[in-house]
């Protein structure tokens, strides 16, 4: 037992994944939203993810508090957590530090280990050097944390042009 984490880029399939295998689990299926609606565009998405879930899902919204909505949530669902990105946005908008991501991460990671589910995630840091430091910041702090919930997966993937790249640990 433990969690599938799915990175790749925006648009590569990972939320496709995600709902297939959630569906293939053939477990009540409970998904753990972060995304909040700052405007009209980011709404239109939520809304269209929302819609796209089979109607006997449980949707938890909760932009910041992941151990909260993991421990909420029935120990026998299939967790569908989409996704860290914008936990981390989430984060740093409300003043959180580099530094206190290990120690948020951890629990979750932990809470995870011992569930059946999938954790989406951007892959940000293929590109180039942003040349701002919040850019910057962000892109450290989300592959810090994307290297400590691949750490704690049964299996991670990158997922590009959607296709699944299974990737080893070292």
């Amino acid at each position: 037992m433990g969690f599938i984490l799915l990175l790749g880029g925006a648009r590569s399939g990972k939320s496709k994944l995600a709902a297939r295998l959630a569906l293939e689990s053939n477990l009540p299926v409970t998904v753990i939203a972060t995304a909040t609606a700052g405007d009209d565009e980011m709404a239109d998405r939520i809304r269209r993810h929302r819609e796209s879930r089979p109607p006997g899902w449980k949707t938890v919204e909760e932009p910041l508090d992941l151990l909260g909505a993991i421990r909420a949530s029935d120990p026998g669902d299939f967790l569908v957590l989409d996704c860290l990105t914008l936990w981390v946005t989430n984060l740093l908008g409300r003043g959180h530090e580099e530094a206190d991501f290990g120690g948020l991460a951890g629990p979750v990671v932990g809470e995870l280990s011992g569930r059946r589910g999938v954790v989406v995630s951007n892959e940000v840091g293929m590109g180039i050097v942003p040349v701002n430091e919040l850019a910057r910041r962000f892109r450290d702090v989300l592959g810090f944390v994307n290297t400590r919930f691949a750490e704690g997966a049964e299996r991670a993937v990158l997922m590009v042009a959607g296709r699944a790249v299974e990737l080893d640990t070292i």
